[in-house]
């Protein structure tokens, strides 16, 4: 049986205000994952990543990375980790190529060995001609990009990124990811993501993991977890103006968002094929068309809404199949 990338077992903490941040998190990520860990702001994640980093301890709980216990051996678990955090935390005055290599000497890692490392990661992540620069005269999505790069420098088997890129431009986003997916294939990297941006999560991650209130409400697969989607809304961009709205049969609801836009509201048990056809009998061209809202997005909202509201059950084993309330709004 191959030693999972991270094991989480009955992971708790609670502050010294009485506040309980994990309450008995259990979390399995295989090795060679691209993993999502969702959850809203105040769900935990910042703990838990906080209390895997070895930031602070938890109050009851194991974590394991790659079957070595951080409380046990953190120096060996450690050296097996690297973490992107949301804050910039280098020197802003060190340059770039400086801040690679006094990462990798904290591994033991020799310059002449870190030199070709930091020259490839810099060239991969468009940096290296900022590579004599001090750190604080990149810009934001640079700064982003060069604490990748440092995570990185040791060849780390787990990588977690928390929000990395938050603030950054969509072009900038698709090209860091384009290298992530490229680090994950091709060195075997087990990356964990949380994000904002939940289309992130749904085309990059094979498995994902909700947070909420401490607990883990889902852990499943990310086309397990879509299929659980009842409802689903799109967008039509219209050619001509529409004075009313077309008579439709076989959807869940429509409406005039303006007289070039239509929203059409459809169950799984329906199919687009059936309201395009409706539209050409109709006399009504489509220029293009959009789901109204991603569709983890739509998902998340309802998991955690159902939650706040005690209608789920929750699944913190990831052996267990996932259940999701049917009376959920999503």
């Amino acid at each position: 049986m191959t030693i999972p990338a991270l094991k989480i077992t009955n992971l708790k903490k609670t502050y010294s205000n009485g506040f309980t941040a994990l309450n008995g998190v259990n979390l399995t990520v295989a090795q060679g994952e691209f993993f999502a860990l969702l959850g809203a702001n105040g769900a935990g994640k910042s703990t838990m990543i906080g209390i895997i980093s070895s930031l602070f301890p938890p109050t009851d709980g194991v974590v394991e990375i790659f079957g070595v216990d951080l409380h046990k051996k953190p120096s060996l678990a450690k050296s097996f980790l690297g973490v992107v955090p949301q804050e910039f935390n280098f020197n802003q005055f060190e340059q770039c190529l400086e801040i690679l290599i006094t990462q990798a000497g904290y591994y033991g890692i020799k310059k002449a060995d870190a030199l070709p490392r930091a020259e490839f990661l810099l060239k991969e992540l468009g940096l290296w001609e900022k590579r004599h620069t001090k750190s604080r005269s990149l810009s934001g999505g640079m700064k982003r990009r060069l604490m990748i790069a440092r995570a990185l420098m040791h060849r780390p088997k787990l990588l977690i990124l928390d929000e990395p890129t938050a603030g950054v431009d969509i072009e900038l986003r698709r090209s860091m990811w384009d290298f992530m997916v490229r680090i994950n294939q091709e060195e075997g990297t087990t990356i964990i993501l949380t994000t904002h941006y939940l289309e992130e999560a749904e085309q990059l991650c094979k498995y994902v993991a909700i947070l909420n209130c401490g607990e883990i409400l889902i852990n499943t697969e990310m086309k397990s977890l879509l299929t659980q989607l009842s409802l689903e809304t799109f967008v039509f961009d219209l050619k001509d103006e529409l004075v009313a709205l077309p008579k439709l049969d076989n959807v869940h609801h429509a409406c005039l968002v303006d007289h070039k836009t239509l929203e059409i509201t459809l169950d799984k048990s329906q199919n687009l094929n059936g309201v395009f056809a409706q539209l050409n009998d109709a006399n009504i061209e489509v220029l293009s068309m959009r789901n109204k809202a991603n569709r983890l997005e739509e998902l998340f909202i309802g998991v955690v809404d159902s939650h706040v509201q005690g209608g789920i059950s929750h699944l913190a084993d990831d052996n267990q199949s996932t259940k999701l309330n049917r009376g959920a709004s999503l």
